[in-house]
């Protein structure tokens, strides 16, 4: 090695680096030759099957981008179409909300009625029943003043009649008072 260092280093003129003698130019061209039979021979080799695993890998990036795009379409059709649903589930629930305040209310009102006509009835009942009383005791009353009525008599009539008068005046009065009629 240290021969061709010597042999180079005599072969290149003082001063200078290298020399440009037409050895240097025939392994430039050989290397340039090499070069240019290495990326043909690595175009053939490798260029399509690279291309192809490139063309490969952007058909699969484009098939998942295009899945991905179709996922989200559909996603935001069943988005929509839930946000439809919940919607119509929320009207349903106001709807059934004021059906059944409405059926309250109905049913309120149906049973203030039932209670008014109750009491209503309670009401009657209770005046039928003042009025039977009344009656009754409108007849008691009678019945007292009647016999109050025959125990004065009989009184005065012992002080100031003798026994035949006192029985004629007595039956006298008492047909006056049952053919007469009781005022209320």
């Amino acid at each position: 090695m240290n021969d061709t260092i010597a042999f180079v280093s005599t072969a290149v003129p003082e001063g200078r680096v290298f020399g440009l003698d037409s050895q240097t130019f025939t392994l430039i061209g050989m290397q340039l030759l090499n070069g240019v039979i290495l990326a043909i021979a690595l175009t053939f080799i490798l260029y399509k099957p690279v291309k192809e695993f490139m063309r490969k890998r952007r058909e699969s990036i484009q098939s998942d981008i295009d899945n991905a795009a179709a996922v989200q379409t559909q996603s935001n059709a069943l988005i929509k179409e839930y946000s439809v649903k919940i919607e119509s589930i929320q009207q349903e629930r106001l709807d059934t909300l004021e059906a059944a305040r409405q059926e309250a209310k109905d049913e309120g009102r149906l049973l203030l009625q039932e209670s008014q006509a109750e009491a209503d009835e309670i009401k009657k009942r209770a005046r039928a029943s003042i009025a039977e009383e009344n009656k009754r005791l409108l007849e008691e009353t009678r019945l007292k003043i009647i016999d109050l009525s025959s125990l004065i008599a009989q009184e005065h009539m012992a002080v100031s009649m003798d026994e035949e008068a006192q029985n004629q005046y007595f039956d006298q009065a008492l047909a006056q008072l049952e053919e007469a009629q009781w005022r209320r």
